[in-house]
């Protein structure tokens, strides 16, 4: 049966210099509780809560946005129609631009295509490559300069161009529904104007 060892008998056992040491430690003071610590009141609002952006059409993406904005969000909502309607004929929507400038402008040149379909000439440059490629197209010299390319649509562009006609009319009578020839004519007038001016 075990027995409780009194401090005095504790301390001959250690021996004297560890009873010494012993009896020299402090005994430690059961460390008191800190007291939880309060949380400051915070002056600052709260975070608002996160607003998602209305769909198109609505808010500022509607008719209370800015002409700038709805103009580049229906150009792009316009590409990307277009994209999906080309891609079944393994065309781009820049390279429809530049068959059908060259057909209404046979005989430009890269640079004059860059222009007219408002491309950057490195763009324009891989697309006539690309075209060329496939027989869409062809050059031939300047009849002055000679240094000069001139382009012009071949049957089997023609044929191509054609084909992306179609898909692009499809794609023009949704956004010509709903509106009178007056209106489409004024519509057609302002956006030019715009390219015009600015």
């Amino acid at each position: 049966m075990s027995r409780k060892i009194g401090t005095a008998a504790y301390a001959r056992s250690l021996g004297p210099r560890k009873a010494v040491a012993q009896q020299s430690k402090p005994r430690r003071k059961p460390a008191a509780q800190k007291a939880p610590a309060r949380r400051k009141k915070s002056t600052e609002s709260p975070a608002p809560a996160m607003i998602r952006p209305p769909p198109p059409g609505e808010g500022k993406r509607g008719e209370h946005g800015y002409l700038a904005y709805l103009l580049r969000q229906a150009q792009a909502a316009t590409r990307l129609a277009m994209e999906r309607a080309l891609a079944d004929l393994g065309a781009t929507p820049p390279q429809f631009v530049v068959l059908t400038m060259l057909r209404a402008y046979p005989g430009l040149s890269g640079a004059d295509l860059a222009r007219v379909a408002m491309l950057t000439p490195q763009t324009v440059g891989v697309i006539i490559r690309n075209l060329e490629r496939d027989g869409a197209i062809k050059k031939t010299p300047h009849p002055i300069h000679g240094r000069v390319l001139q382009w012009t649509v071949t049957r089997r562009g023609a044929a191509l161009l054609d084909r992306c006609r179609r898909h692009a009319q499809v794609i023009e009578r949704r956004l010509t529904a709903g509106l009178s020839t007056k209106a489409q004519t004024m519509i057609r007038r302002w956006l030019a104007k715009i390219a015009a001016d600015l």
